[in-house]
């Protein structure tokens, strides 16, 4: 939980997705189980670290549902409101900022793509992450940050606090 006047945001990449069938449309491609290992792990790391979100902004493709259902499968203590948004599908960081200040909830991770995410994440801390793989954010990738806002529609880029950077230990 984050006290009031604050926001947190989790952000992430979807895990490793499988390119196994050529004919598969890209917004229907599924995790691999490389990727669905990662998220579980992701899941385990967020929970103990107490970074539970309230509220998941979850891009519609397959591969970012498919990410934070494993995720969850480990982050038990809260329930969150979970919204699939056609809109995170490929979003540019412009479309991720907007979505992210309709958020209600004081905790709230977001799910979606590069390039955008890996542009998004690099606009937000006042300071990035000192990690070689930050600026190319790969898949299952979570930068968590804290903001002294009172509402995601008070954010602004360069304002947050770096609390934690995850990759997972097999990528």
């Amino acid at each position: 939980m984050t006290p009031q006047g604050h926001r947190r945001l989790i952000l992430t990449r979807h895990a490793k997705s499988s390119w196994d069938d050529p004919l598969v449309a890209d917004h229907d491609r599924p995790l691999n189980a490389r990727g669905v290992h990662a998220a579980h792990e992701l899941g385990d790391w967020l929970a103990s670290r107490g970074y539970e979100p309230e509220e998941v902004l979850c891009s519609s493709a397959l591969r970012t549902r498919q990410t934070w259902d494993a995720t969850a499968a480990a982050v038990l203590e809260v329930r969150p409101t979970v919204r699939i948004l056609d809109d995170l599908y490929n979003a540019s960081p412009d479309k991720m900022l907007a979505l992210l200040k309709t958020g209600k909830a004081q905790s709230v991770m977001m799910i979606g793509h590069n390039p955008g995410i890996a542009e998004f994440a690099r606009t937000l801390p006042a300071r990035v992450p000192v990690n070689p793989d930050f600026v190319r954010y790969p898949t299952t990738a979570t930068l968590v940050l804290d903001f002294q806002i009172d509402s995601w529609a008070d954010l602004r880029p360069g304002e947050g606090s770096v609390l934690d950077f995850f990759l997972p230990a097999g990528r």
